[in-house]
């Protein structure tokens, strides 16, 4: 049983849109990621998934509405709602999800990772 240290881990790291794993709880994943820029259109069939902004600030898109999520909060985002998340600036988030997530969902492109990392 270690500790992790967010700052450390984001420091091993630079590549966006590629999430690292740094831990288990369960059947869950916890990852850390880096954002930038505008992601894609995507849902997850069966795996809800939670956002906690560490550094910068989200935009998460949704069909109906945005939702800005600043340094210290977290959003989530059920199974089966499709979103867009968007980063104008570099955006650190821990990501809390069961470990089947793929980070492109239902979508299958240039940014999907299959095989995460881990730090």
């Amino acid at each position: 049983m270690d500790k992790v240290n967010l700052a450390q881990k984001f420091s091993l790291f630079d590549d966006h849109w590629s999430p690292k794993l740094v831990g288990t709880v369960n059947n869950f994943a916890v990852k850390l990621v880096k954002l930038k820029g505008e992601f894609v259109w995507h849902h997850h069939e069966t795996e809800d998934e939670l956002f906690l902004v560490v550094k910068g600030r989200l935009l998460m898109r949704f069909r109906d509405r945005d939702v800005w999520v600043e340094e210290g909060e977290f959003i989530i985002v059920p199974h089966g709602v499709e979103h867009l998340p968007v980063a104008d600036d570099e955006v650190q988030v821990v990501l809390f999800e069961p470990q089947t997530t793929l980070n492109t969902g239902t979508v299958q492109n240039e940014r999907t990772v299959e095989n995460l990392d881990e730090i």
